[in-house]
Parts: structure tokens; C-alpha cells; sequence
């Protein structure tokens, strides 16, 4: 009797340590994917473009069994620092970036840069610090197939650009894209050129203080959608008839307004695109995969022949 009370308590023993061993297997470090933290900091997401930059990247996260941690700069440079701050505090595996700023934003990417942590940016670039990828549209192609557009629909005469926040690459890239088109001809010449910030209010007033100096305006170029939007609310009954609007981004509303004739086109982007292939890329980088330095995704010329295929 006593051998084999003996007997079960050794098979239990074994048992219990078989348990043991199998659950430290489970919970140790095999540096599963599901263990990898990714930091996004995102420059505002009060633009819908960016909320779909968000979506696509939280959707390739979660398709990936990757953490996604989202913080929202709401167009502070101080409040961006701090959020990579707190990436860097948290010892994320990566980080991916959509600069408020350019260059505010590299003393931020340096400190990811001292903590070992890999950068990625997104839709604009880093003007310092080591970056080991950064995915955005081709601006300055998109600028100039803007103009183009424009330079086609007005004919002759004067047209006015909405330019973005300065210091973004955006901006200062298809602003360029859009100068060389006007440059390449002589029967259209940009009488007006202001900042709105990249935002639908600004594109507002901006665009009524235009259309006052200059009340013969044919056209106007906006550097992005929601300063075309405002655009549209300031000029009323003449968007898209007596003045010609072309936009950048290829957002919803944008969409519905070319479908409804009080905007002439819009250079359609991908951000959701550019959120997934940022986790993707951030992905490949922590499992130690060599990457692209500049990944570029693509961009449509929008007009009403076409809108339908976008919406």
C-alpha cells in the first residue's frame, strides 16, 4: 500500500512540473510578435486624413498581433515631444512618427535615436536624426499634376494657392510641384499664395481675404482637402463653376463635393496605405529585416470622369 501511495505521489510530482515547466514556456521570452509594442504619434486627428492613416495602421496591428500605443499631437510640437518621450519611457519597440514639424520634431527622433528605439516617419519626413524609413506620397509629383489640372480647367488668367502649415514637407513639396507647372506656361500666373495651416476654417477665411484683394481669381489650388473644403464654404455659388478648385488628398468629403460639382478635382492619396506599411515596415525592422530608405505610395489625379471609382 505504502509502494504505492509512494508511486502516485511521484506521478503527481511529475505531473505538477510538466504543468510548471509548460506555462514558463508560454509566458517567457520567445519574443512572440505578440510582445511587440509600436509607438504611433500621429500630428493631428482632427483631419480625417490622418484618422485614416491611424485605422490602416491600427488595422495591420491588429492583423499582425502587434501592440499599436496612438498618441494625438493636435499640432503641438511640445505636446509631440512629449508623446515620443513617453514612447521612449514605455521602451516600445518602435516608433513611427507623423511630424507636426519637420524640424521640431528631430531633437524627439534623436532621443529614440540614444534609446535604441527605430524611427519611422510618416507622410513627412524628419529634417535630423536617423530615420530608418519614411513612407509619403510623391509631393511634389502630386503638386504638379495639381497644377496641371488647374493650369487646364482655368485656361488663362489668375488663380491663388492655400499653402499648409510651413515647415512640413507637404507643403513645401507641393507647393514646389504646383510652381513648376505654373512655370512650364504663360497664360496662368498665381496672383495669390497664403498659408491656411492645412485647415478647412483657415481655408475659410483665408480664401474670403483672397477673393476680396483679388475678386478675378479663376482658380485656386489648396495644398489638401479640408483648406479646399473651406475654400468651397467661402466661395459659395462660384466653386467649381466661375472659380476652379483642386485639392490634395483624396478624402471623402472631397470626393462627394467633385461628385457634386463644387469641386473640379482632388490628388487622391493613400493614407491608409501609409499607416499598414508603417507597422509593416516597423515589423520587418524590429525582427531585424533590412528596409527601404524611402518608400513611396501612390497618387491619382481625381476629377468627376473618375470620382466614382475612389468613393
Amino acid at each position: 500500500m505504502r509502494t504505492r501511495v509512494t508511486t502516485l505521489l511521484a506521478v503527481l510530482t511529475l505531473v505538477v512540473l510538466a504543468a510548471t515547466l509548460v506555462v514558463g514556456c508560454q509566458r517567457g521570452g520567445g519574443g512572440g510578435e505578440s510582445e511587440r509594442r509600436i509607438g504611433l504619434s500621429v500630428s493631428t486627428l482632427n483631419n480625417p486624413f490622418f484618422v485614416s492613416l491611424r485605422d490602416g495602421a491600427q488595422k495591420a496591428a491588429d492583423d499582425a498581433g502587434v501592440e499599436l500605443i496612438v498618441s494625438d499631437a493636435q499640432n503641438d510640437n511640445a505636446q509631440q515631444q512629449n508623446d515620443i518621450q513617453s514612447f521612449i519611457t514605455q521602451q516600445v519597440d518602435a516608433i513611427l512618427v507623423n511630424p507636426v514639424d519637420s524640424d521640431a520634431v528631430v531633437p524627439a527622433v534623436e532621443a529614440a535615436n540614444d534609446a535604441g528605439i527605430p524611427v519611422i516617419t510618416l507622410d513627412r519626413k524628419a529634417s535630423g536624426g536617423d530615420v530608418v524609413s519614411t513612407i509619403a506620397s510623391d509631393n511634389v509629383q502630386g503638386g504638379k499634376m495639381a497644377g496641371d489640372e488647374l493650369i487646364r480647367l482655368v485656361a488663362s488668367g489668375n488663380v491663388a494657392q492655400l499653402e499648409g502649415i510651413p515647415g512640413t514637407d507637404p507643403a513645401r513639396d507641393r507647393g514646389q510641384g504646383f510652381q513648376d507647372a505654373i512655370d512650364a506656361q504663360s497664360s496662368v500666373k498665381v496672383v495669390a499664395s497664403q498659408t491656411a495651416d492645412f485647415d478647412r476654417s483657415e481655408g475659410l477665411t483665408v480664401t474670403e481675404n483672397i477673393m476680396q484683394a483679388n475678386p478675378d481669381i479663376k482658380g485656386i489650388f489648396a495644398q489638401n482637402d479640408e483648406m479646399a473644403l473651406g475654400a468651397v464654404q467661402a466661395l459659395g455659388d462660384q466653386a467649381g463653376d466661375d472659380v476652379k478648385l483642386v485639392g490634395f488628398d483624396g478624402g471623402e468629403d472631397a470626393l462627394k463635393a467633385i461628385q457634386d460639382g463644387t469641386m473640379n478635382a482632388t490628388i487622391a492619396q493613400q493614407p491608409d496605405k501609409m499607416g499598414s506599411q508603417g507597422v509593416e515596415t516597423a515589423i520587418s525592422v524590429i525582427n531585424g529585416e533590412s528596409v527601404d530608405e524611402n518608400i513611396p505610395v501612390e497618387v491619382n489625379l481625381v476629377t468627376p470622369d473618375n470620382v466614382s471609382d475612389f468613393l
